[in-house]
């Protein structure tokens, strides 16, 4: 089976300006890990922070919270290092930007991290099903990457449900406009790790949004294990 369910907010929708009090009060609140979107204006029209960000939040949070890096990014393999050395513990890289997945899934591994893949929207499961049991998760982005607040895109949880029923016991994360009124659809498709942003972010009482989204993953989870 996949690791359990687990609630990862993405802190790019909080204050940037506090954002190691931020990642701080998410953990108090019963995070489960923090999702970090690194953008380099090239893979995606945005640009947000790099591996000094991610050094100064680990010093700032210290070793116990897991730090799953979302890399937007062109060149995905030269930031391997760096982000291993800064005190990443996952490394998601999208499927897109890679000119050699194999070589850089296995470079990730001897740099200490777990290995995520991610596919944007117009991106098959198909093409990803190759190095499914290479990896530790993939990502099934449900909006197109980039810029928070989007809509979510429902037509993607048929590649969920089809990695689930291939890959039982891989992790399998939704993210983009996932929050307590669009969980349900990527619970039941067979997501288990769930990223959401604004929803967590803007709510004024983000315990209860992180538990009801936790808790409505776990469910199905159990009703799946039920149903075989």
């Amino acid at each position: 089976m996949a690791s359990g369910c687990r609630v990862g907010p993405s802190v790019l929708n909080g204050d940037l300006a506090a954002l190691g009090a931020e990642c701080g009060r998410l953990l108090e609140c019963g995070a489960d890990y923090l999702h970090l979107d690194v953008m380099d204006g090239h893979f995606v029209p945005n640009i947000t922070f790099g591996h000094p960000v991610v050094e100064s939040l680990r010093r700032r949070l210290g070793q116990e919270p897991f730090f799953d890096m979302h890399m937007m990014v062109a060149r995905p393999e030269q930031w391997v290092q760096p982000m291993a050395v800064a005190g990443a513990n996952q490394y998601t890289f999208h499927l897109e930007a890679a000119d050699n997945p194999g070589a850089l899934i296995k470079d990730i591994r001897e740099n200490g991290m777990k290995v995520g893949l991610a596919i944007k929207p117009g991106t098959t499961v198909e093409q990803l099903a190759p190095w499914a049991n290479q990896i530790d998760m993939a990502l099934v982005m449900t909006v197109e990457p980039g810029f928070g607040g989007q809509k979510f895109m429902e037509e993607m949880m048929p590649k969920v449900q089809w990695l689930r029923t291939q890959f039982p016991s891989l992790d399998i994360e939704v993210d983009g406009g996932v929050g307590p009124d669009t969980i349900h659809k990527c619970a039941e498709a067979g997501a288990n790790m769930i990223v959401s942003g604004s929803a967590i972010m803007r709510s004024a009482d983000p315990r209860s949004v992180i538990n009801l989204l936790r808790n409505v993953c776990s469910e199905a989870a159990q009703k799946r294990c039920l149903d075989r």
